[in-house]
C-alpha cells in the first residue's frame, strides 16, 4: 500500500502536467483565429467562445453593440435614456460611454462616492424601472444596468474609456474639462517613450474597476494613436503633437498590457473578461497609423465608421455612407479620384473601412458603426440638393481650425454639442429628431433642450425638410432648400441595406452611437397629436435580419493547401510618420527560425488588403509581383473581394537558420499588415508563421519547432 501510494505521489506533477496541458488545449480551440494568445496563461476562452471560436451571445448570430451614454440622466430638464430604456432582448452588448483617464493614470468615472455621479451615485426616485438594486452598494447607472442583466444574462456590458472629449482628458464634477494629457501622457511620455509604468497603472485600476463594478470588460476609445498631425481634439494638439512619433507604439504596449492582465484575471475569477476598441474608419487617420497591430490583443474592433464627414470642414457629405461614389467633394478636392496611385479608391465609407480591418483579421471580429445621429450644414451651395456642395466658413471655427464648415444650429442642432461650454454647430440631432423635420411637426421638446422657437428665429420651424436618398452610397438625407440647410440621417431604408450586407459578408454585426437616438412613433405626446421620439426602429430591424443570418466568419484565410508549417516570423515595422509617410514603405523583415535552409530563389507569397490598389512596389531591388487581383478599378458600390495575392522574389542568397530578408514595400492607401505568407522551394509550398500569430492549418505536418 505504502509503495502505491508513494508511485501516486511520484505521478501528480506529471498528471497535473496532463491536465494543464489538456485545458491549454481545450482553451486554445475555443481561441478567436488570430487573437494573441497571453504566454503561460490558460485563458478561459471557452466561457465566452466556442470550438469554434466564435462568441457566445445566448443563441444571437450576430452581434447588436449599442454604446449608452451616462449623461442623458434627465437632471437638466431634458429627456432622459436610462437603463429601463435599452432594448435588453434585442442587444448582444452595451458599452457604457465615458470613463476615463485620470490624473493619476486610473481608469475612472470621478468621486464614486458622490450622490450626483450618474455612473455610481444618481438616483430617480418615481422613474418606473429605473428603482435601485439593494444588492449592490453603489447606485447609478451601474447598479441599474447590473439589475437588469439579471434578467438578460445573455447580454455582456464594457466600460468605454475615452471617447473625442476624454481622450486627452476629462470632465470634472462641475463641468470643466481638465487637460490632463489623457491617453495620450498615460501611454508616452514627454520625452517620446513609452510609459510602461502608467499603463501598468491604469491596466491594474482597469481590472479593478470591472471587478468592482461587474462589467464583461474593456472598451477602448482612443481618438486617436495616429502619427498625423493635428488630429482628434483641437484642445488636445498641445500634449498630442509632441508625442505623434510615439503614439501608435504607446497604444500597442497599452492593448498589450490590459489583454494580459484581463487574462490573468479572467483565470483567478473564472469569467472571461472581453477587450474591444472603437476604431476609426478616416484613411487619413488610419495612414499614421501602421498595420493597426493592436488587433491582435483584441476580442473585436468597432469601426466608427461614421463622422465621414462634418461641420468640421467645409465639404457637405453623409455622415455614414455605406459605399463610395466617386463624387465625394472631399476626396475630389484633395485629387484622390484623378491620382493614378490611389486607383481610383474613395476611402470615406463604411465599405473601404470594413475591408481595411478585413485584411488583419477575420469578418466576425469586425463590427459595423452606424449612428443613430445626424451631421448637418447651413448656407449650402451647390451639389444635388446639397450633396457634395460647400458651406465653408473661415471665421469663428472651433478651436484649432482656421477654416471649418457652416455646422446648422437653430432647431437643427438639438443635440447640441459643446467646446469651452459654448455651442458647436454641426447638425447633430437625434434621428427621432430628424422625423420630426422631415414631416414638419413641431416637436413638443424644444424647450427642454433650451430652444425657444417663438423668439428665436433659428430654433423655429420653418422651410420643407424634403427626404433624398442615394442608393449607390446608401445614403438618406434631408434637404432644406429654403433654408439651404443639409442633414444626412439613417432610416429604415438604409438601415435594412446595412443589416443585410453585415449579414452577407459573415461581419461580426453593428455598433451603433448611440442608443438614445433610435426613434418611434408616439402617438400620445403633443397633447395627443403624436410625434417622433425614443424608440428602436432601426435597432428593430437589425435585430430581424440577424436571426436568419448564418454563423459570422470566424477564419482571417481560408485553409491553403501546404505541406507544413516553416517557422518563419514576419513583422512590418520602420514606419515614417505623419506627412512624410507618403508613399508609405514601411520594412517587411522574414526571419527564417527553423533548423531549414531557405534555398537561393525561393518564392514567397501573401495576401495584401483590397482597401489598397494592387500597384504595390518596392525599393529593396526585388520583385514584387501580383498572382491574383481581389478587386480593380474603383470602389464605386463597393469593393469586391477581400484580398490581393502578392509574390516577391529575387536573387537573394539562401537564408539560412537564423537568416533574414528584409524588403522595403510601398504602397499609396493605408492597409493592414501582409499576412497568410507562404514560401515555395524544392517543388513544396511551406506556410510560415504568421505575424498575428493565427492558427496553422490543422493538417500541418512540417512544423519544424512552430508552436
Amino acid at each position: 500500500m505504502r509503495r502505491l501510494i508513494r508511485l501516486a505521489i511520484a505521478l501528480l506533477p506529471a498528471l497535473a502536467a496532463l491536465c494543464s496541458g489538456a485545458v491549454f488545449a481545450q482553451q486554445s480551440a475555443c481561441r478567436p483565429d488570430g487573437m494573441q494568445p497571453t504566454a503561460g496563461v490558460a485563458t478561459p476562452y471557452c466561457l465566452v467562445y466556442d470550438n469554434d471560436g466564435r462568441e457566445r451571445m445566448g443563441g444571437r448570430a450576430r452581434r447588436i453593440i449599442g454604446y449608452f451614454t451616462g449623461w442623458r440622466t434627465g437632471v437638466d430638464g431634458s429627456p432622459r435614456f436610462l437603463a429601463n430604456s435599452i432594448p435588453w432582448n434585442k442587444i448582444t452588448h452595451i458599452n457604457y460611454a465615458f470613463a476615463h483617464v485620470d490624473d493619476a493614470n486610473r481608469l475612472s468615472v470621478g468621486n464614486e462616492s458622490d450622490p450626483q455621479n450618474p455612473a455610481t451615485g444618481l438616483q430617480w426616485p418615481g422613474v418606473a424601472g429605473a428603482e435601485m438594486d439593494p444588492e449592490y452598494s453603489y447606485k447609478g447607472h451601474f447598479n441599474l444596468l447590473n439589475k437588469f442583466k439579471k434578467q438578460y444574462p445573455h447580454v455582456k456590458t464594457l466600460v468605454s474609456v475615452g471617447g473625442w472629449a476624454e481622450t486627452g482628458g476629462y470632465f470634472a464634477a462641475d463641468g470643466t474639462r481638465v487637460a490632463s494629457g489623457g491617453f495620450y501622457s498615460m501611454t508616452v511620455t514627454a520625452g517620446n517613450q513609452v510609459n510602461q509604468a502608467a499603463i501598468d497603472t491604469f491596466a491594474d485600476s482597469a481590472v479593478a474597476f470591472v471587478r468592482r463594478f461587474g462589467f464583461n470588460g474593456v472598451d477602448v476609445d482612443y481618438e486617436y494613436a495616429t502619427s498625423m498631425n493635428d488630429a482628434g481634439n483641437p484642445l488636445d494638439w498641445s500634449i498630442s503633437n509632441p508625442r505623434r512619433a510615439a503614439l501608435m507604439r504607446g497604444y500597442v504596449a497599452l492593448m498589450k498590457t490590459l489583454r494580459e492582465k484581463l487574462d490573468a484575471a479572467s483565470v483567478q475569477d473564472g469569467r472571461y473578461y472581453l477587450l474591444t476598441v472603437a476604431a476609426p474608419a478616416s484613411g487619413y487617420l488610419l495612414r499614421g497609423m501602421e498595420t493597426y497591430q493592436v488587433v491582435q490583443y483584441l476580442d473585436y474592433v468597432n469601426i466608427m465608421s461614421y463622422d465621414l464627414h462634418g461641420a468640421w470642414n467645409e465639404f457637405v457629405g453623409p455622415n455614414a455612407a455605406l459605399y463610395d461614389d466617386g463624387r465625394d467633394a472631399e476626396l475630389a478636392r484633395w485629387g484622390v479620384y484623378t491620382t493614378p496611385q490611389y486607383g481610383g479608391i474613395g476611402y470615406l465609407n463604411t465599405d473601404w473601412a470594413y475591408h481595411y480591418f478585413r485584411g488583419a483579421m477575420p469578418a466576425g471580429r469586425i463590427n459595423i458603426g452606424v449612428p443613430y445621429y445626424t451631421r448637418g450644414w447651413r448656407n449650402v451651395s451647390g451639389g444635388t440638393n446639397g450633396l457634395w456642395g460647400t458651406a465653408l466658413q473661415t471665421s469663428g471655427c472651433p478651436v484649432g481650425l482656421a477654416r471649418c464648415g457652416q455646422g446648422a444650429v437653430g432647431i437643427d442642432n438639438l443635440w447640441h454639442d459643446t467646446e469651452l461650454q459654448a455651442e458647436v454647430p454641426a447638425g447633430s440631432n437625434p434621428m427621432w429628431h430628424a422625423r420630426n423635420l422631415q414631416q414638419g411637426i413641431l416637436p413638443s421638446y424644444l424647450a427642454a433642450y433650451g430652444l425657444d422657437p417663438v423668439n428665436d428665429p433659428q430654433d423655429a420651424l420653418t422651410g420643407t425638410y424634403t427626404r433624398y436618398y442615394d442608393a449607390t452610397l446608401v445614403a438618406p438625407w434631408l434637404w432644406n432648400a429654403q433654408k439651404n440647410v443639409y442633414l444626412s440621417t439613417e432610416d429604415e431604408q438604409s438601415t435594412t441595406v446595412k443589416a443585410d450586407y453585415i449579414a452577407g459578408k459573415g461581419i461580426g454585426g453593428v455598433m451603433i452611437w448611440e442608443l438614445a437616438g433610435d426613434y418611434a412613433w408616439h402617438p400620445s405626446r403633443r397633447g395627443g397629436q403624436g410625434e417622433w421620439f425614443m424608440g428602436t426602429t432601426l435597432t428593430d430591424i437589425y435585430h430581424q435580419r440577424f436571426q436568419s443570418a448564418a454563423p459570422y466568419g470566424n477564419r482571417r484565410y481560408a485553409t491553403s493547401a501546404a505541406a507544413g508549417v516553416l517557422d518563419a516570423t514576419v513583422t512590418v515595422g520602420e514606419f515614417d510618420l505623419g506627412d512624410s509617410n507618403y508613399p508609405i514603405s514601411p520594412k517587411i523583415k522574414i526571419v527564417n527560425n527553423s533548423t531549414t535552409t531557405i534555398p537561393a530563389g525561393a518564392l514567397f507569397e501573401f495576401d495584401l488588403s483590397t482597401a489598397a490598389p494592387a500597384n504595390w512596389t518596392n525599393w529593396s531591388g526585388a520583385t514584387l509581383s501580383v498572382v491574383s487581383t481581389g478587386h480593380t478599378g474603383s470602389n464605386i458600390g463597393g469593393l469586391d473581394g477581400d484580398f490581393h495575392r502578392a509574390r516577391l522574389s529575387s536573387s537573394w542568397n539562401a537564408l539560412p537558420p537564423g537568416g533574414s530578408l528584409e524588403v522595403e514595400l510601398v504602397y499609396y492607401l493605408p492597409m493592414t499588415a501582409p499576412g497568410n505568407f507562404t514560401v515555395t522551394f524544392g517543388g513544396s509550398t511551406y506556410a510560415l508563421r504568421d505575424a498575428t500569430n493565427a492558427a496553422p492549418p490543422a493538417d500541418s505536418i512540417f512544423r519544424n519547432g512552430f508552436d
